[in-house]
């Protein structure tokens, strides 16, 4: 009995293998570029690390599917290089023979892949999942509301509206003061200038009476 059970567990790592082969049908590679994200700060790649990998996967799973009975040892490593690239498969928990299809474990990676690539500290450039697209970035939010950006741009708008009117109001206003400035100058030299004297001048001086005419003047109008 001993020895069937030994068997049996001897076979289990040799079973994993064959399920799980490079550029296999349910098969997806893995690259880590560890020393490229984080540089001096750049930790070890081993067991406890690959252990981490096939637990966040695990999750993944776990999360897309709803199902609580995946777990470490649904995920199988295998083909693993020392710069850290790997091939990995996700087993059917109620039969572990069987693989999850490929298009499955593509869905879950993605739900999780933040979740994922936060666990190792890198990104989808540092974190790939070879033939499964980088996530998209969330669209970035204004710090603004968007009604508020469009309120201010209204009246940006309408103020710079007013305040050509109110500047032009005035160009035309001092326009029309200096037309009647104008006016007004040309009508105090409007005076017929005779011999070089203004006809103003003339007017405005009082004239000098002879009186031997004053007298006949007189005379001839008693007469």
């Amino acid at each position: 009995m001993l020895a069937r059970v030994l068997l049996a567990l001897s076979l289990v790592p040799a079973l994993a293998l064959a399920l799980c082969q490079p550029d296999g049908q349910d098969a997806y590679k893995v690259r880590l570029s560890i020393k490229t994200a984080l540089g001096a700060n750049a930790y070890e790649w081993n067991e406890s690390e690959q252990f981490l990998f096939r637990a966040t996967l695990a999750f993944a799973m776990r999360k897309y599917t709803g199902q609580e009975t995946f777990n470490v040892s649904s995920v199988i490593v295998c083909d693993e290089t020392p710069r850290v690239s790997f091939w990995f498969v996700v087993t059917n928990p109620n039969n572990t023979a069987t693989l999850i299809p490929k298009n499955a474990v593509e869905e879950a990676v993605r739900l999780s892949r933040n979740r994922i690539n936060s666990a190792f500290l890198l990104s989808d450039k540092t974190l790939q999942f070879l033939g499964i697209p980088p996530t998209l970035a969330p669209p970035s939010q204004p710090s603004l509301p968007v009604w508020l950006i469009v309120f201010g741009v209204v009246m940006g708008i309408v103020t710079t509206g007013i305040l050509a009117l109110i500047i032009s109001g005035f160009i035309q206003r001092k326009k029309k003061e200096k037309t009647l400035e104008d006016e007004d100058e040309e009508e105090k030299q409007e005076g017929i200038m005779e011999n070089g004297i203004s006809c103003e001048t003339l007017e405005g001086k009082d004239g000098v009476n002879n009186g031997a005419y004053s007298h006949d003047e007189d005379r001839l109008t008693q007469l």
